[in-house]
């Protein structure tokens, strides 16, 4: 009996040490798991890393549209395509000289009075600022304009630039057979002038699309005050847009044109040398601006200064319309001359088209 107890004791004794054998052996498992996890930890660390890509924004959204928008200087933004604005304000500039041709400075608006088809209006809004302006150099460069008439053209061209503002900004158009945008919207002068150093003078005359350029190019710069600057012989053969067409374009738009009419000694008093002035002078009156003929090297760069000194000392004067019928309204301006100053001369636009029920 007591061997068999014995025997029972020594089975228990032996159980036992198996079960803690078993488990050792599962705790020693258990802990050697979390050892073995860690190789694909980095495969999940990996793909946390590429998956993530930025997701690919869905087409048409706004996000994937190119940018239609041009930085321009001082921060200022250009939109592509034009932004119209429908206002009754009528403004343009005004040139005022004295009996000996010098700029008047310094009037008050008291000293204007305005009238729209006879009918006198408030002046809404004054100013004359020496402000900067966009400026069109249109500039031919076709077979007519051969010999020495380029280079002497350009030499003075560079009397205008150094009289203009210093955030004067320029458009640099060049014409023969058909017009060309040489330079879009830059501050460098001498730039301009670098580009028609090598020019060379060939074909035909497209001028009335340079100018019909020119008006569409200013018109998006960045200053409110447009002005094109035209050095030419007169003599378009070659457009697509007629006379009367660009005509009525100078008309509807705020922009000035000034002409320099470039002619040889063969081209004064000659059939195509008239015909080249009766154009260029109409052209400018109807913009509000002038033609000038010099008649020597000396002569040209005095205008091209006088030119940039009236652009800087022009005012600016705005009333409001007083309706849409779409017809052409007829301005006229009248100075009063301070006591004491002689008689006063005025210069600007001849009127505007009264747009039909602007939207």
């Amino acid at each position: 009996m007591t061997s068999l107890r014995r025997a029972t004791s020594t089975v228990i004794i032996l159980g036992a040490i198996v079960a803690a054998a078993i488990t050792v052996t599962i705790t020693s498992t258990a802990q050697q798991k979390p050892a073995e996890k860690p190789s694909p930890e980095p495969e999940k660390k990996e793909l946390l890393i590429v998956q993530p890509a930025p997701a690919q924004t869905p087409p048409g959204t706004d996000q994937q549209k190119p940018s239609t928008k041009i930085q321009l200087p001082e921060g200022g933004v250009d939109d592509k395509t034009p932004i119209i604005t429908n206002t009754d304000l009528v403004s343009f500039n005004v040139t005022v000289t004295d009996i000996y041709g010098r700029f008047v400075s310094g009037l008050s608006k008291n000293a204007f009075s305005i009238f729209d088809e006879k009918s006198q209006r408030d002046i809404t809004f004054f100013s004359d600022e020496d402000a900067p302006v966009s400026v069109g150099i249109l500039f031919d460069v076709s077979g007519s304009m051969s010999g020495d008439k380029v280079h002497r053209a350009r030499d003075a061209l560079s009397h205008f630039i150094q009289t203009s503002h210093d955030r004067d900004e320029y458009f640099l158009i060049g014409f023969n057979s058909r017009a060309q945008l040489l330079m879009d919207r830059t501050r460098d002068g001498q730039a301009v002038l670098d580009k028609l150093t090598f020019v060379q003078t060939k074909n035909n005359t497209a001028l009335y699309d340079a100018c019909y350029l020119g008006v569409e190019r200013v018109q998006r710069g960045t200053h409110p005050k447009r002005a094109l600057l035209l050095i030419s012989d007169g003599q378009d053969n070659n457009s697509r847009y007629t006379f009367s067409e660009l005509r009525r374009v100078l008309k509807e738009s705020d922009v000035v044109l000034y002409a320099i009419g470039i002619l040889g000694g063969s081209d004064v008093g000659s059939a195509l040398g008239m015909e080249g002035q009766g154009i260029l002078d109409e052209l400018a009156a109807v913009s509000g601006g002038k033609a000038f003929y010099p008649r020597s090297g000396a002569e040209m760069d005095d205008i091209f200064e006088q030119i940039a000194l009236e652009l800087r000392h022009q005012y600016s004067i705005g009333y409001r319309a007083p309706g849409f019928d779409g017809k052409w309204h007829k301005i006229k301006v009248k100075v009063t001359a301070p006591r004491g100053l002689p008689r006063l001369f005025v210069r600007s636009k001849e009127g505007y088209f009264a747009i039909a029920n602007p939207k």
